[in-house]
């Protein structure tokens, strides 16, 4: 009945995103304690941070002007001059960056930070070239995926697998193959990596700036889940920043995803394209947040509350979620758990599986227990699509309670096994 364009067709089609976020609202709406969600991005509830956002929300609200500016106000399409200000000087004062309020842009979540950078930086050029982001290490962030109006967007470098004792394993960025061509418009990288829990060491990290740098192109560095917050990173690692990184940050994984507010740290040039596209796109970005989370910058409470609170519960919830794998699977099958070093997800692995990970998702889906298939982290690999690994892996987040996620990890090691036996391999 109706024609769709050739952009309404790649945004309006299926993806998997869309079919995560699709399971993971439906889960959390009216799946019922039967259903085991270990799908989504979805963050935990931590009973002190929620009780810190209960205790500002009766701030705002005794603060009338306060409450009635967050709720009835445009604020300018870079976002909120106060939020904007503050969150210079928490960068300026903590890590010595030296930014302006021009170096920030707030966005309307961190999804849509990444759609107005991938389309400014990459795609049809004014000469009529057509350039492309790389991403040097892949599995990457699924959201990516399918975030381009017309052509593939993406170009990925397979990564280097390292083997890790029994059962665990570690991508890293091959640098020895790693190539840049001229078509290359942006170097991007999640930290730590969603869907893998990976942090890119500050070497790695490092060596692709200069990559960048000698280039004369950006590097993006996600930091939905990383420093200075939430800073959900299990390992040692230092916030870096300078003139030709972008930075993203988002409110989401603190616990606000229900704001959508999402922050690009960028060069005035890169951040006041985006504001510009934030107004042609919305108008101006919600208030809450920023109006929720401003005092908090100005006194550095941020930084307390996750590095106090939110990293140790996840770092507890990893662990729990580590043992349960162990314990489920044990020597039944072969399996490896991707290094836990960050973020809400484990990435299991397991070599030379029977059946591809999509069929064991609709298995699991049907046992009540939500997964994502490890194949829709695997984009932009050219010619490398009978590379079986992108088919043995699957993520899984621990941020339910600890009984679904034990239960569901148990499930997980029932259809494994029964994919192994039926095979005749076990």
């Amino acid at each position: 009945m109706f024609d769709f364009s050739l952009m309404g067709q790649r945004l309006g089609g299926p993806s998997g995103i869309s079919e995560l976020m699709d399971d993971l609202g439906h889960a959390l709406a009216q799946g019922g304690p039967d259903v085991k969600m270990l799908g989504g991005g979805q963050p935990a509830h931590i009973e002190p941070i929620d009780a810190r956002w209960r205790e500002r929300f009766r701030e705002m609200l005794e603060n009338r002007d306060e409450f009635d500016r967050a709720v009835g106000n445009y604020d300018p399409p870079r976002g909120n001059p106060g939020f904007i200000d503050a969150l210079a000087g928490l960068l300026r004062r903590e890590f010595g960056w030296d930014i302006g309020s021009d170096h920030i842009a707030v966005t309307a979540g961190g999804q849509t930070a990444f759609f107005f950078l991938f389309h400014l930086l990459a795609g049809e050029m004014p000469d009529g070239r057509l350039k492309k982001i790389l991403l040097p290490l892949v599995p990457e962030y699924i959201g990516y995926a399918n975030q381009s109006v017309r052509n593939e967007m993406f170009r990925a470098h397979p990564p280097r697998i390292e083997w890790i004792g029994d059962h665990e394993f570690k991508y890293r960025v091959d640098f020895d193959t790693l190539e840049v061509a001229d078509d290359i418009a942006a170097i991007c990288v999640s930290r730590p990596t969603n869907p893998t829990g990976n942090v890119l060491t500050d070497e790695e990290i490092e060596k692709l700036a200069v990559i960048a740098s000698q280039h004369g192109i950006p590097l993006i560095i996600d930091n939905a889940y990383g420093a200075p917050f939430p800073n959900i990173i299990f390992t040692d690692t230092k916030p870096i920043w300078h003139e030709h990184l972008i930075l993203t940050l988002s409110l989401s994984k603190l616990g606000l995803p229900g704001t959508r507010t999402g922050i690009i740290v960028a060069h005035p040039k890169i951040t006041a394209a985006i504001a510009n596209m934030s107004a042609v796109v919305g108008l101006s970005n919600p208030n809450v947040g920023q109006a929720m989370v401003r005092p908090m910058l100005e006194s550095g409470e941020i930084l307390s509350l996750s590095n106090d609170v939110v990293r140790p519960y996840y770092l507890n919830k990893s662990r729990f979620a580590q043992h349960c794998v162990k314990d489920a699977f044990g020597d039944r099958f072969p399996y490896r758990i991707h290094r836990s070093e960050g973020a809400l997800f484990l990435w299991l692995w397991f070599p030379d599986l029977p059946i591809k990970s999509k069929e064991l998702y609709e298995r699991l889906k049907k046992r009540g227990v939500l997964i994502i298939s490890g194949h829709y982290f695997f984009f932009g690999l050219e010619g490398r699509d009978s590379w079986s690994h992108q088919h043995e892996c699957l993520r899984m987040t621990f941020t339910m309670p600890e009984q679904v996620v034990a239960d569901g990890i148990r499930i997980i090691a029932e259809e494994v096994e029964m994919a192994w036996r039926s095979s005749g391999n076990v």
